[in-house]
């Protein structure tokens, strides 16, 4: 039974993984002066820079993730990406008392979404995708 649903969870779970990447995207278009001072205040370099990068990874290769296009590479970019935000922005160890358990949460959400990445850059997009059009 699970074979047969194997196309469609692949296609909802890139969905739903898109749906944290590309809103977020967007968002940074529409808000780029706040989302670079918020870099800023975290002490990355170039903020401006990282501001745009971050817009290309979650919007750029968010829709390559949700369309399940070149899907393996997107999801292995993504996953380096909140790799290293997830170190910067939730660092947990590193905040007061009264902070450290949503920075906690917000932590290991966000590297069980780098699993979940990981799990589509091993197996790819499956059927329902641009990648298996082209190889079918």
């Amino acid at each position: 039974m699970l074979n047969s649903l194997q196309n469609p969870l692949s296609l909802i779970g890139r969905v739903l993984i898109a749906l944290l990447f590309i809103p977020a995207g967007f968002s940074k278009i529409a808000g780029f002066s706040g989302a670079v001072g918020y870099i800023a205040s975290k002490g990355v370099p170039l903020p401006e820079l990282s501001a745009a990068a971050a817009i290309g990874v979650e919007l750029g290769l968010g829709l390559l993730l949700l369309v399940g296009f070149q899907t393996r590479w997107a999801a292995l970019g993504i996953a380096l990406f909140t790799v290293v935000i997830t170190f910067i922005f939730h660092a947990y160890w590193a905040v007061p008392a009264e902070m450290m358990m949503m920075q906690k949460q917000a932590f290991f959400k966000n590297i069980a979404v780098v699993g979940g990445l990981l799990t589509i850059a091993a197996w790819g997009a499956g059927a329902w995708s641009i990648d298996g059009q082209r190889k079918g």
